[in-house]
């Protein structure tokens, strides 16, 4: 099914495409067969994009789970991430294959997400050195944030 995601021709690569095709994460490499191929794209400050939920993410309610919102949101969130990490030539240290890495999220369920509609998602930056990053980022529907959350990112400095 991540087929379901592609965009038409005439969009540009996202994010994901351009900084890091070869990444096999389950939501947002599309190196990954099986995977999501979450599609993020810059929009001013900030990154956007849409996700398309498939039956089997249901909570069990009709809803999208939890545990995906979790995923998008932060695999969303890297694509800020990342597009900051270009900008800045953050280049991934000690042969590591990003530069940085998930070290927390803090998330909000702020109201039931649709399973069978299409959700908007957007992420910026709060804050961005070379050793941290922190993003907030939401899946929206409808208008209305449904689920909002914090990530924070560290410099992957393998050992």
């Amino acid at each position: 099914m991540p087929d379901q995601q592609l965009p038409p021709d005439h969009e540009p690569p996202s994010v994901q495409e351009r900084l890091y095709p070869g990444l096999t994460c389950f939501c947002c490499g599309h190196a990954n067969p099986k995977g999501l191929h979450l599609r993020s794209y810059q929009d001013g400050d900030a990154v956007v994009g849409t996700f398309r939920p498939w039956p089997e993410h249901d909570n069990g309610a009709g809803f999208l789970n939890g545990g995906v919102i979790a995923t998008v949101l932060d695999c969303h969130s890297f694509a800020a991430v990342m597009v900051e990490a270009d900008r800045q030539g953050w280049e991934p240290l000690g042969g590591a294959p990003l530069p940085f890495v998930t070290a927390g999220i803090e998330l909000r369920y702020l109201r039931p997400t649709p399973l069978y509609e299409p959700s908007g998602l957007w992420a910026r930056l709060r804050s961005a050195s070379a050793d941290e990053v922190v993003a907030e980022a939401e899946v929206r529907w409808d208008g209305k944030p449904r689920a909002a959350a914090v990530t924070t990112w560290r410099r992957w400095r393998p050992r």
